[in-house]
């Protein structure tokens, strides 16, 4: 059984930075893609970020050269780095995993990110 915990929501103003992370436990860390969604008031839940045990990343074209993901496999820790922050980016952000091998996903119960001058 996979637990995904979140950390580092906040309020952040427009312009700002902010770090996420996301600890995996009970499985290993590295038969898993690891990513990040969000989901706003009335949208659905969008990928933002995805991030292979090679290193190997994906983003969505919102977030490019923006927010950064990054994995520490040691640690079966993922993050992501909201850098320049807009008001569109508040959302509810979710720890995602999916093994490599079998397909099964996983979900964080999710941290807020609120974007507000």
């Amino acid at each position: 059984q996979v637990q995904l915990v979140e950390s580092g929501g906040g309020l952040v103003q427009p312009g700002g930075s902010l770090r996420l992370s996301c600890s995996l436990s009970g499985n290993i860390f590295s038969t898993y893609i690891m990513g990040w969604y969000r989901q706003s008031p009335g949208n659905q839940r969008e990928m933002v970020a995805t991030i292979q045990f090679t290193l190997a990343t994906n983003y969505a074209d919102s977030v490019k050269g923006r927010f950064t993901i990054s994995r520490d496999n040691r640690k079966s820790t993922v993050f992501l780095e909201l850098n320049n922050v807009k008001l569109e980016d508040t959302a509810v952000y979710y720890c995602y995993a999916r093994n490599r091998y079998i397909g099964r996903e996983s979900w964080g119960q999710g941290t807020q990110v609120t974007v507000s001058a």
